[in-house]
């Protein structure tokens, strides 16, 4: 099974975007890996994630790859979660964290 990750600020987001991040991450899975994952939806209470010793507007995705990736592999998949985030929340390149880790053994 693949686990997902997503922590994101509340309220910086319209709700339903929820679902709509939730269903892009799906597609991105089933494509990059044949397979939909578990998604584990977050949210941070306002003021309780900082970066840079200010109110965080950062997201964090996290995908736990089914098996073994390579580096090169890897930097497409977090490239496509990166472009697939942005799209849809408008936040910047330094407004999201990607992760893709190999499943552990």
């Amino acid at each position: 099974m693949i686990r997902c990750v997503c922590l994101v600020q509340r309220g910086q987001k319209p709700d339903q975007l929820e679902a709509t991040l939730k269903s892009a991450l799906e597609a991105f899975c089933a494509r990059s890996f044949g397979e939909i994952p578990k998604v584990n939806w977050i949210s941070i209470a306002p003021g309780s994630g900082f970066t840079a010793a200010q109110p965080s507007t950062s997201s964090i995705v996290s995908v736990c790859a089914p098996q073994a990736v390579t580096q090169e592999r890897r930097a497409e998949l977090l490239g496509e979660i990166c472009e697939l985030w942005m799209d849809e929340t408008r936040c910047s390149m330094n407004e999201i964290m990607a992760v893709v880790s190999d499943p552990r053994d």
